[in-house]
């Protein structure tokens, strides 16, 4: 079986959806014994890489495009729109494919996998990681009702035409199903995943003392500091815990609001703030370690419209986690369900400092909430979860 995937990020770019698309397009390969195709763009901040390349049994068709700065709107435009335009005449020369598989990376790119799929008479697979035009209110330097609509008109026509819709969870397919009027018998769940054999050493480590962490109760954030998350509550959450020497709020990774918020805690005099640069997906295992509990966060309205994919390292890492974020969302099910989290309002500094601080005066609790995360890791396990995948593409084939 051939399958051909649509996606501006891959390998080696270091966004989770890249990354994960990396993972299941090369356990197709290695697990499934399928032939597989990835028409991806060019990375943007790894240097050039060759046009065509076969790494790890996956071929990977670079479709020329710009490579410039994605925290100003000119440049995330010019990178998408110039990708999707090379994407098109790519997939247009391919070999026939079984199967085209469109994630959202841009929202414009399902039309490219779209017209290969009629191209070639294999069938058509839209994997919803994120729903548009929602997700795009996010973007503070650029509104226009104008593109939000074409985008709506967009989604819509990807969930009629598809032959199968992937969803990254149950409130994002209540979203889609009641909002956009999706067809529910021809979609299905699969989540995001992580390896937890990846994630897995103690404590205390090598990491947490070169930062200055050992000791303390550190409360992390870890991924993009972004538009999506709604992290002003976590500095004003941790004014109100200035005075508890112990504990820490600590910020791993990189974004385009990271220079704000990291203005903001100097002003403020938040020294019970620490920022850390971005961490390579290998030493995530030792950035993990150095954690307590975990901050999961959105804003508020985009709860369904985006399932945040840290959950899933959070649990395999055997790690609590607070979930600021409103009701109808993944991670707020999952910390219910399997007991590995608490949950606060999106927007309630005082709710988030609080729980923190209770948590902090409780290590059995947490390290019970621990377990359960990882006991709650299995489910999504990374094996698990592309077995899924294939299932559901092969029955998409053979329908």
């Amino acid at each position: 079986m051939h399958v051909c995937f649509f996606n501006r990020s891959y390998w080696p770019d270091t966004g989770a959806t890249g990354q994960l698309l990396t993972e299941l397009a090369e356990d197709l390969v290695a697990h499934h014994g399928w032939e597989v195709t990835v028409i991806t763009g060019m990375p943007l901040r790894a240097g050039m890489v060759p046009a065509t390349q076969l790494r790890n049994g996956v071929r990977i068709i670079r479709a020329s495009g710009t490579t410039l700065d994605p925290k100003r709107f000119t440049g995330r435009a010019l990178n998408y729109l110039t990708y999707f335009a090379t994407a098109f005449v790519a997939g247009l020369k391919i070999r026939p494919c079984d199967v085209c598989v469109a994630m959202t990376d841009p929202p414009i790119i399902g039309l490219a996998a779209l017209a290969a799929s009629r191209r070639s008479g294999g069938k058509f697979v839209f994997v919803s990681q994120d729903v548009f035009p929602e997700v795009a209110t996010l973007i503070e330097d650029f509104h226009s009702p104008l593109v939000n609509r074409a985008l709506d008109r967009l989604n819509r026509h990807f969930l009629r035409a598809a032959d199968r819709v992937v969803v990254l969870g149950d409130s994002m397919k209540r979203r889609l199903v009641d909002g956009k009027g999706a067809d529910p018998r021809r979609m299905t769940v699969i989540h995001n995943w992580s390896d937890s054999s990846q994630l897995q050493v103690e404590g205390n480590n090598e990491f947490a003392r070169q930062h200055g962490l050992a000791g303390h109760f550190v409360v992390m954030h870890a991924g993009n500091i972004g538009q999506s998350q709604n992290l002003d509550v976590v500095l004003d959450a941790a004014e109100l815990l200035r005075d508890e020497d112990r504990i820490r709020m600590v910020f791993v990774g990189d974004g385009t609001r990271r220079s704000a918020l990291e203005a903001s805690a100097s002003e403020r005099g938040l020294k019970n703030v620490v920022f850390i640069p971005y961490q390579p997906r290998a030493e995530m295992s030792r950035s993990y370690a150095a954690a307590d509990i975990f901050l999961v966060s959105l804003r508020p309205g985009l709860s369904g419209f985006i399932v945040p994919s840290k959950v899933y390292s959070i649990l395999a890492a055997g790690k609590p986690f607070i979930a600021a974020i409103e009701e109808n969302s993944e991670a707020v099910e999952i910390a219910r369900a399997h007991g590995c989290g608490v949950v606060v309002p999106t927007s309630d500094a005082q709710a988030l400092a609080d729980a923190i601080r209770t948590l902090a005066g409780n290590p059995a609790r947490v390290a019970e909430m621990g377990r359960q995360a990882l006991a709650a890791s299995e489910l999504f396990d990374r094996s698990r979860q592309i077995a899924v995948y294939a299932d559901v593409l092969s029955q998409v084939v053979s329908a």
